[in-house]
C-alpha cells in the first residue's frame, strides 16, 4: 500500500477537486437542474452524483476493468449505451420548459439512484475513476482505494453545491419561457458536444 503522506493527500484532493469541479455531464445537468427545479428538488440528483460516483471508484479500483481486458466487445457495448442514455438525456433536458417557461408535470429533476446509476454511462465519471486510481491507488488495495473514494466525496460536495447553486441564480435571468428554452437547448447541446471525445476513443 502506498502510504497517505499529506503532500500525498493534498495533491490527491487537488486532483479530485479539478476533475469534479470541471464542465462535464454532471455539472451541466445539475446547473440545467438548479435552474429548473431549484435547489431543494435538485438535492437527490446532487446526492446521487456526490455519493455515486464514489461508489463507482470503489469496483473499478477492484477489477471491474479486468472485465474490459478479457471481453474487449464490452467496452464498446459500454460506449454505445453511454451514448443513447446521454442522448436521450440531453432530448430531456431541451424539452424541459413548455412555452409557458414552467417546468412541465412529467418533468423532475433526476433521483438518487438515477443519479447514482448514469455514473456507469457517463464517460467522463470513467476516465477520472480511471485515471485517480492509476495515479493514487496504482496498487488496487482497499485503503488506498478508500482514501480515493472518500477524497471524492468530500470535493464532490463542493462541486454539486457549486453547479446547482449557479443554475439557480441563472433562474432570475431565466424568468421568460424563451430565455429559458434557449439556455435548455444549449445545455442539451453542450450535454452532445461533451460525447466527442468518447466518439473518437
Amino acid at each position: 500500500m502506498r502510504h497517505m503522506t499529506l503532500d500525498l493527500f493534498l495533491a490527491l484532493a487537488g486532483f479530485a477537486l479539478v476533475t469534479v469541479i470541471t464542465p462535464g455531464p454532471n455539472n451541466l445537468m445539475l446547473m440545467t437542474s438548479g435552474a429548473n427545479f431549484g435547489f431543494r428538488r435538485s438535492i437527490p440528483h446532487m446526492i446521487g452524483v456526490g455519493l455515486g460516483f464514489p461508489m463507482m471508484i470503489v469496483p473499478v479500483g477492484l477489477g471491474v476493468m479486468q472485465v474490459f481486458d478479457a471481453w474487449p466487445p464490452s467496452y464498446m457495448i459500454l460506449k454505445v449505451l453511454s451514448v443513447l442514455y446521454m442522448l436521450w438525456l440531453a432530448w430531456k433536458i431541451a424539452n424541459a420548459a413548455p412555452p409557458d417557461g414552467a417546468p412541465e408535470a412529467g418533468s423532475r429533476p433526476l433521483t438518487f439512484l438515477q443519479a447514482a446509476a448514469f455514473q456507469w454511462v457517463n464517460p467522463k465519471a470513467w476516465s477520472m475513476a480511471l485515471g485517480a486510481i492509476t495515479l493514487y491507488a496504482a496498487g488496487r488495495d482497499l485503503p488506498a482505494i478508500l482514501w480515493v473514494a472518500g477524497t471524492y466525496v468530500a470535493m464532490g460536495c463542493l462541486s454539486t453545491t457549486s453547479w446547482t447553486v449557479l443554475g439557480q441564480q441563472l433562474r432570475r435571468l431565466l424568468n421568460r419561457p424563451n430565455r429559458l428554452r434557449v439556455f435548455n437547448w444549449a445545455m442539451a447541446t453542450l450535454l452532445v458536444a461533451s460525447l466527442i471525445p468518447v466518439l473518437w476513443v
